[in-house]
């Protein structure tokens, strides 16, 4: 019998594709959202026994990241009401360089229950689907004076190793540290998929100090201010200018290039330019 999988997130970037493979490949499925039924929830806890009855094994993807205080509670509070019910495995989202989530790596891990671990890189997505996306659309691109360069990871390539780990043993109790193939800049990225879809996009650089003042004049809450200033002053401060070939030994093949990610995604039309109308 094919375990059934409880996909935490299953909305987000990363759940909607595994659960997309995971229905394809016809493994049952329950949605792990507060929208669902039942829903799933990381601010009732008091929800979570229900979601997880009947449950062989979790995909977990926090929000808004594992790097915030809330996380660690959670996500320890998660694995007892797992291992009451019985799960199998777990399979964790986590983030490179975020000394809270190695803090969750090591609940997950010391839980007595089957796992794997995903610390990923940033997501190349998060300029196509995420939080870049809305100024790529407006042809100007502020943001924090960043040093460091970030190996971005592809989601389809993180996700295909998900499901793996979902529906095979080959990678219980396994670490994976996740990274693309190569180092690139931020102003890099804006810079080359202008040049791809042929685009003016202006690109201006501001102090994190100066860039959190204009966000919290936009209205960005305090939370969200938070954890900006957190991953671009911490976990971007060079730590994570590295790359690593997990992701190639897990899946056998080589992950997906910054290049062909821009090619491939500007073919979509997503980066198009609306012409504002006067």
């Amino acid at each position: 019998m094919k375990p059934k999988t409880l996909i935490i997130g299953s909305s987000g970037k990363t759940g909607s594709r595994i659960l997309s493979k995971l229905k394809q490949a016809n493994y049952p499925v329950r949605l792990g959202s507060r929208k669902a039924e039942p829903s799933f929830d990381w601010e009732n806890p008091e929800g979570w026994e229900k979601a997880l009855q009947g449950i062989n094994q979790v995909y977990i993807s926090y929000q808004p990241d594992l790097a915030v205080p809330s996380s660690l509670k959670a996500i320890q509070s998660l694995v007892q009401v797992c291992q009451k019910n019985e799960v199998k495995r777990l399979v964790l989202l986590s983030g490179r360089g975020e000394p809270e989530a190695r803090a969750c790596e090591q609940i997950v891990q010391n839980s007595g229950l089957e796992w794997t671990i995903l610390r990923s890189s940033w997501f190349l997505q998060n300029f196509s689907e995420g939080m870049f996306l809305d100024s790529i659309l407006e042809g100007k691109v502020l943001f924090p004076r960043v040093a460091a360069k970030e190996p971005f990871v592809d989601l389809d390539d993180l996700c295909d190793l998900a499901f793996d780990s979902l529906v095979t043993d080959k990678h219980k109790n396994k670490l994976y540290e996740l990274t693309g193939p190569e180092l690139v800049s931020f102003k890099d990225v804006f810079q080359t998929i202008a040049k791809t879809t042929n685009q003016l996009i202006l690109f201006e650089e501001l102090p994190l100090d100066d860039y959190l003042v204009t966000l919290r004049k936009l209205g960005l809450p305090d939370d969200v201010l938070w954890l900006i200033d957190y991953l671009f002053r911490t976990v971007l401060d060079g730590r994570n200018e590295s790359v690593t070939n997990d992701l190639e030994l897990a899946l056998g093949r080589k992950p997906k290039d910054f290049q062909t990610y821009v090619k491939e995604t500007a073919k979509s039309g997503i980066w198009k330019i609306q012409e504002k109308v006067s």
